[in-house]
């Protein structure tokens, strides 16, 4: 390329203690005084359901309760955290541990974190990827704090198989559970690049990364931090002349991201990085 739910009842939520936007970067229930959830003391583990509240059991299984009990030979009264990957996160116990999976016991209620900053959304036509680079675009994109990924489909690059999402998907949840993530980021469906105009042209920030477009710093000095973004990267090969135009035409803004022909991953990352950077040092300076 150039360069180019887990639903809860009322009574649930009424035991999350909801901690301040200021704080929602990084807060692990291990001690108040941290700032950054990259750097929790326990071991965390993700899973769809949480305790309620203080004293209240839930069982891990599968591939967590593998990595817990035969990875980190944790064994009972070791002290966890759990995440469900919807912003709530509770310190728990090993209570009890059988053959097919442990209790674990929650020592206090679960906090609940709401989303932080500026929201991005990545468009990246991966499918010619071979799997490594894929992987890696995918794990980058988690640990940078992109929202979602969603695989595009173009003239050239037209097609993604549905197994290898699910392998994102594996990818992901094993990158969020490493950087410490509350949210974990969606890996969508795969969708056609006509799909993606309606969404351009929604009231948003909205990037295609473009050859000898006007560099991403100066588009940037002149732009303002809304809910959320859209960061669109096209295949090996670029787009098509007709592409272009149309997602230019729907909203987007060219920018560009150096002298040198970038792979796709690398220039999603490259703008992805920026991006969030200049998000967040606007977030604050607002706060």
């Amino acid at each position: 390329m150039r360069t180019a739910s887990v639903r809860f009842s009322l009574p649930v939520l009424l035991h999350r203690r909801i901690v301040p936007r200021a704080v929602a970067r990084a807060h692990s229930s291990t001690a108040q005084a941290k700032t950054n959830q990259s750097r929790g003391g326990l071991p965390r583990f993700h899973s769809p359901s949480l305790p309620s509240s203080k004293g209240d059991v839930v069982r891990i299984q599968g591939d967590e309760f593998w990595h817990m009990t035969r990875v980190l030979r944790l064994s009972t009264n070791d002290r966890i955290e759990l995440f469900d990957g919807s912003g709530c996160l509770v310190e728990g116990s090993i209570q009890r541990i059988d053959k097919t999976g442990s209790d674990i016991v929650a020592v206090e209620d679960p906090i609940s974190v709401p989303p932080y900053g500026m929201q991005w959304h990545v468009y990246a036509a991966l499918g010619t990827l071979k799997r490594g680079r894929a992987d890696w675009l995918i794990e980058k994109c988690t640990e940078l704090g992109a929202s979602s990924v969603t695989p595009l489909l173009t003239e050239r690059c037209h097609a993604i198989k549905e197994n290898r999402v699910d392998r994102l998907q594996r990818v992901m949840l094993a990158a969020v559970k490493q950087c410490q993530r509350l949210h974990q980021m969606t890996v969508n469906s795969p969708m056609n690049i006509t799909d993606l105009l309606p969404i351009v042209s929604q009231p948003k920030t909205s990037f295609i990364a473009v050859a000898e477009a006007t560099p991403l710093f100066n588009i940037l000095s002149n732009s303002t931090v809304k809910e959320s973004g859209v960061l669109i990267v096209g295949p090996e090969g670029d787009f098509t002349e007709e592409e272009l135009k149309m997602v230019k035409e729907a909203g987007a803004t060219p920018v560009g991201l150096g002298p040198c022909r970038l792979r796709v991953e690398t220039a999603t990352i490259a703008l992805l990085s920026t991006l969030m950077l200049w998000s967040d040092a606007q977030n604050l300076s607002l706060d």
